[in-house]
């Protein structure tokens, strides 16, 4: 089929890589407006997609947005079978949902109507959920509200962070938006409407979330620590001699453990929640590399009873 690939970030690689490896034709691929980067900003840095499309040799189009008339008849004259939206970023407005011959399909990382919206890897793991999946839908107006066609659930490990399941969602997913690709092209993708119970709208993450509450249940906190691991990273505060420094947590697990929320029980990482403990595994302070708690708290000198805000 003659497909418009949407996307942008490292989530969407696996599927368009995928898409290409079974032989349909891509018209073009849409993504994201390079970002400044380098020391000044003065360096475009492309997006992930960005980067894989041109080494296919397939034409990139970076348009800031898709509500100028120029930019809806520039995608549909492309004349696609389908778009495949994967994390694309932007909004698609009506004309360009109607344009491609069998509509637009979206590859969202989580079991709709729970945690529809922009980031439902961090929300189900942040909410402690036991499961979670991937979904192919055909994609309307409303936010993650369109008819599913195909379905993957994984579980989500007690200890695991919404890096790992980043990467695992994104492989399981480019094999699913595949074989809906295969199901589409012989008309045999049947579509079934989202229950209007259970729906949760997966927000942006705000950078106040980040900071950890030690105040809250131990169980809060790990699923906090994890996922937001590896970005934005949960972080606490300390003052190892020089003031307040900021100390980003990138793994810990629940131990058993009580104290004055924050207090620092044992020299490996053991610290108290509003009830029970976490014990913190990988750490990393400001500027420097991530490390283990263990060779962490040898360059702070930390003693057990320090407390950490």
């Amino acid at each position: 089929m003659r497909v418009v690939f949407m996307g942008t970030p490292d989530f969407a690689v696996p599927a368009l890589s995928e898409i290409v490896g079974q032989g349909h034709e891509v018209a073009a691929v849409y993504t994201r407006a390079p970002k400044p980067g380098g020391r000044r900003g003065l360096d475009l840095t492309p997006s992930p997609v960005h980067r894989l499309a041109e080494g296919f040799g397939v034409e990139v189009r970076t348009p800031r947005t898709l509500r100028d008339a120029d930019e809806q008849a520039a995608f549909a004259a492309l004349a696609a079978d389908v778009a495949v939206v994967v994390a694309y970023g932007l909004i698609l407005p009506k004309p360009v949902l109607d344009a491609p011959a069998l509509g637009c399909l979206n590859l969202h990382a989580s079991l709709l109507p729970r945690w529809r919206g922009a980031a439902p890897i961090h929300r189900a793991v942040m909410a402690g959920d036991a499961e979670t999946g991937v979904m192919v839908m055909r994609m309307e107006e409303g936010l993650d509200t369109g008819p599913v066609a195909m379905a993957e659930r994984l579980r989500i490990g007690p200890d695991e962070t919404t890096g790992e399941l980043h990467d695992r969602l994104a492989g399981v997913g480019a094999d699913l938006l595949a074989r809906a690709l295969a199901a589409l092209s012989r008309g045999a993708l049947q579509f079934t409407p989202q229950s209007e119970t259970g729906v949760l709208y997966a927000h942006k993450i705000d950078k106040a979330e980040a900071r950890v509450d030690w105040s809250a249940p131990d169980r809060d906190v790990h699923n906090r620590i994890r996922g937001l691991s590896p970005f934005p990273g949960a972080w606490f505060e300390a003052d190892f001699g020089k003031g307040p420094e900021r100390v980003k947590i990138l793994r810990a697990t629940l131990a058993p453990g009580a104290g004055r929320p924050g207090e620092l029980l044992d020299a490996s990482g053991l610290v108290a929640c509003g009830r029970g403990a976490v014990r913190l595994l990988d750490v990393q302070r400001a500027g420097a590399r991530a490390a283990g708690f263990d060779e962490f708290a040898r360059g702070a000198r930390l003693q057990p009873g320090k407390a950490f805000a």
